[in-house]
C-alpha cells in the first residue's frame, strides 16, 4: 500500500535506558529500520527530526547502580556518552539525541503533568502497594520479581516478563520478591494519580482499532487490539522514588512521575533541544497547526516490549493534552534472537555493538546489510556468526563489491578512469537501464510501508544486476575488436554504479560515501537514481578500492568463542535465587508431588513454548500445559516419567485447561531440565 508524504516529519527511535551498552536486539529492534526510513526520507528532500536520547530516569538506573556500587548520575554519565558515541560510530544519524536528566525535559514533563491536572484528568487515590520493610519504601514495578502468570518465567519484573513480553502490574506476581532484600514485601496504603485508561477506550478503539487497521504493521496492531479487547484499566502515572522527574503538586515530597510519563516526553524535550540549537520552531514537528492539515507526520520505531505504552499509554496521553499530533505509525519489530538462544544481557549472552566496532573497524555497512537482511519484522528472527560471514562474503563482496570493482578498474584500464562515451544501446543495455528505475520504485514503496528486509533485498538486486551485464557482456573479450562496444557497455555499468551509489546510502552509507568518492560525485537526490544519464561522458574518476573484505573463519570462530566465553564467566557469577520465605512441614506435607509418565504429547496452536502433555499420574490420566517447546521436541519426551505437582488447582490457558504443573530446573541460561527419578518407578510413587 503506498502512501501520501506531508512535508514534515517527526521520527522517534524508542530511549535506551542508560544503565548498560547497546547490543544487536537493540539496533536490530528500532535503531536501524529508523535510521534507513531517516535517510531515505532526507534523500527524498523531506523535513526530518530524527529524535532519540537516553532514558536516565526509572528503576532500571537504580538497579544497575546499587549493583555497580555508585551514584545514578554516575551509571547515566556513563552509558548515555558510550551510547551516544556508539550510536555515532554505527551511523545513526540522529538530528538530536538528548537526556531526560536535563533540565528542559523535567520541565516539560511537569508541565505536562500540570496541564491534565489541571483539566481534571487524573484520578487520585490511595491504593495498596508492596513495601520492603527491611528497606522502609515503597516497591517500584522493578524492584519487584516474580512468577509470570502468563508464561511461569520465575524472574519477571513487575511491570514486564521479559521472556514473553506481557505487561504486568507487580500484583500479578506470582511469589514475588523484592530486588532490595530478597524477601516477600508487605502491602501498603500510599497515594497517587491515575491516568483513566478506560475512559479514553472508546476513543482507542476508533482511532486504533478502525482508523489504523490494515495500516499498521500485524504483530503491532494484534496486541493493541488484545489489549482493547481485555479491556483498559486506571493506571499509576506516579511512583514512591527517590530518583526522577518530581510530582510538580504540593506536599508530594518522594514521589516521581511514573516513567512511562516522562519517558516519551522526552521525544518532545529533545525536539525543544533541537529546535533551540538550530534556530528552529518546534512545535511545528509536535503540535497541531491551525493553518495546516496532515503536514507534519509522527512516526515511532521501538522494539515489540514498548508497543503497549507507544500506542496506547502515549497516544491517550496526547490526546487527553489535546494539542499535539498523534502517531501515524508505529512499526514495532519483534525480538532478534542470537545463536540460537534468547539475548540475555544479565546471562552474557549478546553482541555488544561497541565491542563489534572494535574488533571490526570500518566495517559498520557489514553489520547493518545482515542485520537489515534479517529484521524481525513481523516475527523474531536471528542472528549468527556464520551466516554474518555467509553474507559478507557471498553477497556483499561476490556480488556488490566485484561489480564495483571491475567496473572502476576496467574504466582505468581502458579509458585512464574517464567516463566513455557511449554509442549506440542495444536491447541488453536498454534493459540494465530500465531495471534502475523499476528497482528504485520498488526500493521507495517498500520503505514508505517500513518493509526494509525487501528494500534492501532490492538493493542488492541492483548490484546482481550489473554484475550480470558484465558477465553478459564481457567487455575485456570484447575490447581486442570492437572498443566503440565496451565504451557503451562501461558507461552503463558506470550509470549502474552511480544509481546504487544513491540507493545503498540508506543502508549502507559509509559504503556508498565511499563510492561516491570512487566516482568523483556528490550526494545525488533520490529521484535522480532513475535518469539515465548520471554520470556525463568526460567525467573524471578517481582511483578504484576494494568496498568489501572477505571475513576468514578464523575471525568468525574467534568471535563464537567470545561470546561462549562470556557466557561461561555469566554463569560463574551466577548466584542462585534467594531462598523462598521459611516454611512449616505442615505446610511441605500440603505438597502432593508424584512420578508420572507422557503418554501423549504436542505443541500448543499459536504458542512457540508450550507442549500439551497427557500424563499417567497412577491416580488418573491428566492434561498439563508446560512451557518447555524450546527446549524438547514432542517426538522425545513421549513415554519418559517426570515429577508432576498434582493437587496444584488447574488452570486455563491458551483454551486449554492444564491440570498440575511438571517439575522443572532452569540453568544460569535459562534452559529448563526436567526433574525425575534416576530409575523407572510406578506411576504415582510419592516425592518426600
Amino acid at each position: 500500500m503506498s502512501v501520501t508524504q506531508p512535508k514534515r516529519y517527526t521520527i522517534t527511535a524508542a530511549l535506551p535506558y542508560a544503565n548498560g551498552p547497546l547490543h544487536l536486539g537493540h539496533i536490530a529492534g528500532a535503531y536501524l529500520p529508523a535510521d534507513i526510513y531517516v535517510r531515505y526520507l532526507r534523500l527524498i528532500g523531506k523535513d526530518v527530526a530524527f529524535i532519540g536520547g537516553s532514558d536516565e530516569h526509572g528503576v532500571a538506573i537504580t538497579l544497575r547502580a546499587k549493583k555497580e556500587g555508585i551514584s545514578p548520575q554516575q551509571i547515566i554519565d556513563k552509558y548515555h556518552y558510550l551510547n551516544k558515541e556508539t550510536f555515532e560510530k554505527f551511523g545513526i544519524s540522529f538530528d538530536m539525541y538528548h537526556r531526560t536528566s536535563e533540565k528542559v525535559h523535567h520541565e516539560t514533563s511537569q508541565e505536562f503533568f500540570t496541564s491534565l491536572y489541571n483539566k481534571g484528568e487524573f484520578i487520585e487515590k490511595q491504593s495498596e502497594q508492596f513495601y520492603d520493610e527491611e528497606y522502609d519504601q515503597f516497591l517500584a514495578d522493578r524492584y519487584i520479581v516474580g512468577t509470570c502468570p502468563i508464561c511461569k518465567f520465575e524472574n519477571a519484573y513487575g511491570d514486564q516478563c521479559e521472556n514473553c513480553g506481557s505487561s504486568l502490574n507487580p500484583t500479578d506476581l506470582i511469589n514475588p520478591k523484592s530486588t532490595l532484600s530478597g524477601k516477600t514485601p508487605i502491602i501498603k496504603e500510599t497515594k497517587h494519580w491515575y491516568l483513566p485508561l478506560d475512559k479514553y477506550q472508546p476513543w482507542l478503539e476508533e482511532w486504533l482499532l478502525k482508523g489504523k487497521k490494515g495500516q499498521w504493521k500485524s504483530n503491532v496492531y494484534g496486541q493493541c487490539s488484545a489489549w482493547l479487547q481485555a479491556g483498559l484499566q486506571p493506571r499509576a502515572m506516579t511512583r514512591d522514588l527517590d530518583w526522577g522527574v518530581d510530582v510538580p503538586l504540593p506536599n508530594t515530597e518522594g514521589k516521581k512521575l511514573y516513567v512511562w510519563l516522562d519517558a516519551p516526553i522526552g521525544y518532545i524535550s529533545s525536539t525543544k533541544q533541537w529546535a533551540e540549537d538550530h534556530n528552529k520552531d518546534w512545535e511545528l514537528y509536535w503540535k497541531k497547526q491551525p493553518n495546516e492539515k496532515d503536514n507534519s507526520r509522527l512516526i515511532h520505531f521501538i522494539g515489540k516490549d514498548n508497543i503497549v505504552f507507544h500506542c496506547i499509554i502515549f497516544p491517550s496521553i496526547l490526546h487527553a493534552n489535546g494539542e499535539y499530533i498523534l502517531p501515524e505509525n508505529v512499526p514495532a519489530n519483534e525480538f532478534l534472537n542470537l545463536e540460537g538462544k534468547k539475548i540475555s544481557t544479565s546471562r552474557n549472552w549478546a553482541v555488544w555493538l561497541h565491542e563489534y566496532l572494535e574488533d571490526f573497524p570500518g566495517k559498520q555497512d557489514i553489520l547493518r546489510y545482515v542485520l537489515c537482511s534479517i529484521l524481525p519484522e513481523t516475527k523474531d528472527s536471528e542472528f549468527t556468526w556464520k551466516d554474518f560471514q555467509a553474507k559478507n562474503n557471498n553477497e556483499l563482496v561476490a556480488i556488490y563489491g566485484n561489480f564495483i570493482n571491475r567496473t572502476m578498474v576496467l574504466t582505468h584500464k581502458y579509458f585512464q578512469g574517464i567516463v566513455p562515451e557511449a554509442g549506440d544501446f542495444l536491447e541488453i543495455d536498454n534493459d540494465a537501464l530500465d531495471k534502475i528505475k523499476t528497482l528504485a520504485k520498488q526500493i521507495s514503496e517498500a520503505i514508505d510501508n517500513f518493509r526494509f528486509r525487501e528494500a534492501n533485498a532490492l538493493m542488492m538486486d541492483l548490484a546482481r544486476t550489473g554484475n550480470k551485464y558484465l558477465a553478459d557482456t564481457e567487455p575485456w573479450k570484447v575490447i581486442k575488436e570492437d572498443e566503440e562496444r565496451v565504451k557503451t557497455i562501461l558507461n552503463v555499468a558506470l550509470q549502474i554504479a552511480t544509481a546504487l551509489s544513491i540507493i545503498s546510502e540508506p543502508f549502507l552509507p559509509f559504503t556508498s560515501s565511499k563510492l561516491r568518492e570512487m566516482l568523483n560525485i556528490e550526494a545525488i537526490a533520490w529521484q535522480n537514481a532513475t535518469d539515465h544519464i548520471l554520470l556525463e561522458s568526460g567525467h573524471q574518476l578517481n582511483a578504484s578500492a576494494l568496498l568489501f573484505d572477505k571475513i576468514e573463519d578464523d575471525t568468525v570462530e574467534q568471535q563464537i568463542q567470545k561470546l561462549l566465553d562470556a557466557r561461561n564467566e555469566g554463569a560463574e557469577e551466577h548466584k542462585a535465587t534467594p531462598a523462598k520465605d521459611e516454611i512449616t512441614f505442615p505446610d511441605f506435607e500440603k505438597i502432593d508431588i508424584r512420578v508420572a509418565t507422557i503418554l501423549e504429547a504436542e505443541k500448543v496452536k499459536k504458542s512457540k513454548k508450550l507442549l500439551k502433555l497427557k500424563v499417567d499420574t497412577g491416580i488418573d490420566q491428566r492434561t498439563v500445559l508446560s512451557g518447555i517447546a524450546q527446549y524438547y521436541k514432542s517426538e522425545d519426551i513421549v513415554g519418559k516419567q517426570v515429577c508432576i505437582l498434582v493437587n496444584l488447582a488447574p488452570r486455563k490457558m491458551m483454551g486449554t485447561e492444564s491440570q498440575g504443573m511438571i517439575l522443572m530446573a532452569e540453568d544460569h541460561d535459562g534452559k529448563l531440565s526436567f526433574v525425575r527419578p534416576e530409575d523407572a518407578v510406578k506411576n504415582g510413587s510419592q516425592i518426600s
